[in-house]
């Protein structure tokens, strides 16, 4: 996880789901609906809540206007200077040194996000100021757990067209069962899941510890503490050209 979404995303399908029903689903709810490892889409994730709930469903082009509105507070293709939505209460979780540090330790990187390309781009580009990094955005592949994002990335980051090793790095079910898709669609590789809990789970609470089961439950090979903790990850297993890494910016 590059950024917390608690205050933009997730405040964004809270917003959404009472705009059209009057109730406000709780973090838990959510984080009850994402263990289900189907709704990494936010905008499906929204409208699943309202079949739920029981209100009337609105047409899913109208709820994705409403979303935008409410976490881009603009048009999402125009300038990111006007943005006056939820998306400006991103804080980072990680900075650039981080991928300084991944590159000194011989791993290669690049993103597989759910979230849409200007919002990937304005975390990556302008706030991170990474240049053109290796990136597999919503619409440029099938929705998480479908592998195919994820096997394409590698395939950027990996200078043979088979073997070699993906570490992924993601903080949802559907994160883990992407790996677990990607080693049936590509058993040449080594695939490994590396799950971190959402930022809003604070650490030695009920509600992380049943989060981070979960995680291990549908298949991460390990769980860390923070985004950060993969620097010291990826020094100790070894890097090399045969060997990539890639992380989820939601």
């Amino acid at each position: 996880m590059i950024r917390d979404v608690s205050g933009s995303y997730r405040r964004a399908l809270q917003a959404t789901v009472q705009h059209y029903s009057g109730w406000l689903p709780a973090p838990a709810c959510i984080d009850a609906l994402k263990g289900e490892g189907r709704w990494n889409n936010d905008w499906d994730a929204s409208l699943e809540l309202l079949r739920r709930h029981g209100t009337s469903l609105p047409a899913r082009h109208d709820l994705i206007d409403v979303f935008s509105n409410f976490y881009f507070g603009g048009d999402p293709d125009g300038d990111p200077g006007a943005w006056t939505g939820y998306i400006g209460d991103e804080p980072l979780r990680v900075q650039r040194d981080f991928f300084t540090a991944l590159d000194q330790n011989g791993w290669g990187w690049g993103f597989v996000s759910g979230a849409e390309p200007p919002s990937a781009r304005f975390v990556l580009q302008q706030r991170l100021e990474l240049v053109n990094p290796p990136l597999i955005a919503m619409g440029d592949a099938p929705d998480k757990p479908d592998p195919t994002g994820l096997v394409q990335l590698s395939d950027r980051l990996l200078p043979h067209r088979s073997g070699g090793v993906i570490a992924y790095l993601g903080d949802t079910v559907a994160d883990v069962q992407t790996v677990l898709n990607a080693r049936t669609q590509r058993p040449d590789r080594q695939w490994i899941s590396l799950a971190v809990s959402p930022p809003h789970l604070l650490p030695g609470s009920q509600e992380r510890s049943a989060y981070e089961q979960q995680l291990m439950s549908a298949g991460a090979d390990l769980i860390l503490p923070s985004t950060e903790a993969a620097i010291q990850w990826s020094k100790g297993s070894k890097g090399a050209d045969s060997q990539g890494h890639s992380a989820s910016i939601r």
